[in-house]
């Protein structure tokens, strides 16, 4: 089945004054030259429904002042110590070089041991394991570049014909010591590692304007806005749009801006005018998952999470993190839909015709497949359509073009986190998901608004009317590990 849409192009903001924006009452049978009066419908039609978008990060996160050019915290490390080493085999033993680290990340091979490239030190007890063998062994030794000698507890054969000698990819977990009567205590001590991570502030801007003489000028539209703007004077409606524009882009720049790295940096710094480093970006929040959390592109590659097997996954990389609970999740309408499917099938009944118990139906109503929340093994997750990924006008549109790379929705944890605030000196609490705004006593710049010309107060001789709008932000995403990108 194809669907083919007839609707008109929306019309959009223009700089332009267009003829054709205006009802020509000078000439023409519907024009003043004829006596009778045509029947006005003076209400502005709202078509397109509330075209705003934002409200998603005042639901999973927080807004907090800052009063730096800077936003810095740290987060805590894994407790126990596991690697991703490649080995190599001797006549009397295996050698190991630790590669990367339990979260994937790569470690420094020619760092000295004594700089902390990993934990592993003599006399640990070692489980090894790639994907045809597992075997238990213990650290005889880790020289100075941070190659660690290991032997079986089992014969050394368990190793090697299992193929984990000269291989890569190979994984390691220390879980316990062992020393022998009487020897000395440990060689060196471990600390943990320090993770900080850091964001800066973007300044947005806009402006409406309008001439004095038009912000006197009576229409014959009723215009209606999202902030309740009502009336005759078209410049409540136009100055009303603007605003909400405004906010929206205001969340849109926190869901999805990029920090500038390599010739992206040199090329934007050299675009600003006012000062050589002000164009660096802030990192959004797909920037933050993609970068430090997770991704899941579904089964199909179409559709992230459309049934279990996938959701099994998704929990499987939620267990190797936080293990949190809660979890939101905001996808466009194809993945919502794809759920509501997954979750109906479930019930035997759901194929032979109308189940009405479990779905809490009744034969006299509509039958309702829709699903806000479900829990599987000790995860619960709430179900919510995201308008910006829907909307022709947001991130819609771009799904529609690029569908290999469309962003289909996000998994939220739900709950606070702790960290240390380097500004404050303490830890605090925090939703994992906030806003930092800068703001002191002398100005907030949350959301500033002002107005200059001769139009109302007057502040200049211009003779119209200027509404400024300004904001400097960023977004904060602690525990990214914990959430999950739908692509």
């Amino acid at each position: 089945m194809a669907i083919t849409s007839n609707v008109a192009p929306a019309a959009a903001p223009t700089k332009q004054t267009l003829a054709s924006a205006y009802i020509d009452f000078t000439t023409g049978v519907d024009g003043w030259a004829q006596q009778y009066l045509p029947d006005l419908m003076e209400k502005e039609a709202e078509i397109f429904g509330n075209r705003t978008i934002s409200g998603f990060l005042s639901q999973v996160g927080a807004e907090e002042s800052m009063t730096a050019d800077q936003v810095v915290w740290s987060e805590q490390s894994r407790l126990h110590l596991s690697y991703t080493v490649t080995t190599g085999g001797t006549t009397t033993g295996v050698t190991m070089i630790v590669t990367n680290d339990a979260d994937g990340q790569a470690v420094a091979t020619t760092a000295p041991y004594t700089d902390g490239n990993h934990g592993i030190r003599p006399g640990d007890m070692l489980i090894v394991s790639d994907a045809s063998a597992t075997c238990k062994a213990f650290v005889t030794g880790v020289d100075a570049t941070g190659e660690i000698s290991v032997q079986p507890y089992g014969n050394f054969a368990t190793l090697t014909n299992a193929g984990i000698a000269d291989a890569a990819g190979v994984k390691v977990l220390v879980f316990g010591s062992e020393y022998a009567k009487g020897e000395t205590g440990r060689a060196g001590a471990n600390k943990p590692n320090f993770k900080s991570y850091d964001n800066k502030p973007i300044i947005l801007k806009d402006k409406y304007e309008i001439s004095g003489s038009d912000a006197s000028q009576i229409g014959w539209v009723e215009v209606s806005g999202e902030d309740g703007q009502n009336g005759y004077m078209w410049y409540l409606k136009a100055e009303g749009d603007t605003r909400a524009r405004f906010t929206d882009y205001l969340e849109m720049s926190m869901i999805e801006a990029e920090k500038a790295t390599g010739q992206g940096l040199t090329d934007l710094a050299a675009a600003s005018v006012v000062e050589s480093s002000a164009i660096t970006g802030t990192e959004g929040l797909f920037a933050a998952i993609s970068a430090r959390g997770n991704e899941t592109t579904g089964v199909t590659g179409v559709n992230a999470a459309t049934d279990l097997a996938e959701f099994d996954a998704i929990l499987a990389e939620f267990d190797k993190n936080g293990a949190i609970e809660e979890n939101m999740m905001f996808v466009n309408r194809a993945t919502a839909l794809a759920i509501d499917d997954m979750l109906a099938s479930m019930n035997s009944y759901g194929a032979g015709g109308t189940s009405y118990g479990v779905f809490n139906n009744e034969e006299d109503m509509a039958l309702n497949l829709g699903f806000s929340g479900f829990r599987r093994g000790s995860y619960d997750f709430y179900k919510s359509d995201w308008k910006y990924l829907n909307d022709q006008s947001t991130r819609g549109l771009i799904n529609s073009t690029d569908t290999v790379n469309a962003i289909r929705g996000v998994f939220i944890p739900a709950g606070v986190s702790s960290v240390y605030d380097q500004n404050l000196g303490k830890n605090l609490k925090r939703p994992f998901l906030h806003v930092r705004y800068r703001a002191s006593n002398t100005d907030n710049r949350k959301l500033k608004t002002w107005t200059t010309g001769s139009v109302g107060a007057v502040t200049s001789d211009l003779d119209a009317m200027e509404v400024h709008y300004l904001s400097e932000r960023c977004l904060v995403v602690q525990g990214a590990n914990n959430f999950m990108l739908m692509n």
